[in-house]
């Protein structure tokens, strides 16, 4: 039998490999080169590097219809609440009341020590006496024309004025009993008995709570849907699943010129007594929007810097800021008025990032369980060939096959056959 020579054989096999890894046709790119013979890969950035683009998640602006009551927030405030405060210096003597307790106008809730004034008042009453005696044997004079006219004019102008001191007097001691402006709570206190207060310090606060009033605001779009006695309803975290209910009681009739709303204040029944001032509230209002439909997003995609309220929208893979005026709240959405169209993509979650800005590349990654939303740069993807099969990316070239090993006999290994 014919025997292959080992150095021929050895040749064929490197012959193999060479072609193994450079096969295909003459005229394909290499991995990595862009087509056209360009180098590098996709992306503007620097050398043919990828840009750097940003992972948001993002959804569609819809047309949806708005619900007849509108949900917003608000805050909780007392139908009248007052600081009790001395308008003179004084002891504190005697304090009636305990802290919490429902008093009634008129009740006494600290005595200042009140000798001096009191004090003041006996002289000025004294004096007012004397000055009336003088007045009476005037007029008794003057009938008998035994003094001029004149002199009785004097006296009974010093009558006058000992009246005048005697009400300053009373006037003044009635400033050292500090009494309930309204029926209301009492608050906690600040002082003690025997305490020295000074004019104008804060003692404690009286807070009536039935009614409450809830303040919040809303769109000037709603304003002819609004009206004095329209029904609310009202809900707290302090009592949960409880709702309260009340009315519209006044309409400001002026209008925020930077947010566009208007603010409202309802009277919440309280006879229980069980809300109280400060609470954050939401508010159900009923407004007649049957029917109507608006441009709504998640609450989430809102940004506000200042009184300039904005959402970032992708197009053509880049973020766009878009400031847009506000409508209705409702349950997790906003209406938008103006500054975007439906079907625009908002962007709900990564646009608070530091690196985000007007401009930014981003690339919209589905939420959880959705498919990738529209208007982002998709992740890379497999790259298709001309046979219909689709090849990664990046494809690594084919492991080069083993030699085969040169086939020996033990008599002729080392003679070759001519």
């Amino acid at each position: 039998m014919r025997r292959i020579p080992p150095l021929l054989i050895l040749a064929a096999a490197a012959a193999f490999v060479l072609a193994a890894c450079g096969g295909g046709d003459d005229g394909a790119a290499p991995p990595g080169a862009a087509p056209g013979g360009a180098p590098g890969g996709e992306g503007d950035g620097a050398g043919g590097a990828p840009a750097m683009q940003l992972p948001v998640e993002a959804v569609a602006v819809k047309r949806e219809p708005l619900e007849a009551a509108v949900q917003t927030v608000g805050t909780t405030r007392a139908d009248e609440s007052v600081v009790i405060r001395p308008e003179v210096a004084g002891r504190i003597v005697r304090l009636p009341f305990t802290e919490g307790d429902r008093v009634k106008k008129g009740d006494e809730l600290f005595a200042l020590d009140d000798s001096v004034p009191r004090a003041a008042l006996s002289e000025a009453s004294a004096t007012r006496v004397n000055a009336q005696r003088a007045d009476t044997r005037a007029s008794e004079l003057g009938q008998r024309r035994l003094i001029s006219q004149s002199e009785i004019d004097t006296l009974r102008s010093q009558l006058g004025v000992a009246d005048a001191r005697v009400a300053s007097a009373r006037a003044t001691l009635g400033k050292y009993t500090l009494r309930a402006p309204f029926d209301g709570v009492i608050g906690l206190r600040e002082v003690s008995v025997g305490e020295y207060v000074s004019p104008g310090q804060a003692l404690v606060t009286l807070v009536r709570l039935d009614p409450m009033e809830v303040d919040f605001s809303l769109p000037e779009a709603e304003l002819s849907r609004i009206a004095q006695g329209q029904p609310v309803t009202l809900q707290v975290d302090a009592y949960p699943g409880e709702t309260f209910r009340g009315e519209v009681a006044a309409v400001d009739p002026v209008i925020d010129i930077n947010s566009r709303s208007a603010k409202v204040r309802a009277r919440i029944d309280n006879t229980d007594y069980k809300l109280r001032p400060g609470l954050f509230a939401r508010v159900s209002l009923g407004t007649g929007a049957q029917g109507q439909t608006g441009l709504l997003i998640p609450e989430q995609a809102l940004m506000q810097q200042g009184e300039e309220r904005f959402v970032y929208t992708v197009v053509d893979g880049k973020a766009k800021r878009t400031v847009i005026q506000t409508g209705l709240r409702l349950p997790g959405r906003l209406q938008v008025v103006s500054g975007l169209n439906e079907g625009d993509m908002v962007i709900t979650a990564g646009q608070a990032k530091p690196m985000m800005f007007d401009g930014a590349g981003v690339m919209v990654m589905p939420a959880a369980g959705a498919a990738p939303a529209q208007g982002g740069a998709p992740a890379p993807a497999a790259t298709p060939t001309g046979n219909g099969a689709a090849e990664p990316a990046n494809p690594t070239p084919p492991a080069a096959p083993p030699a085969p090993e040169p086939e020996t006999t033990g008599d002729d290994a080392d003679t070759p056959e001519a």
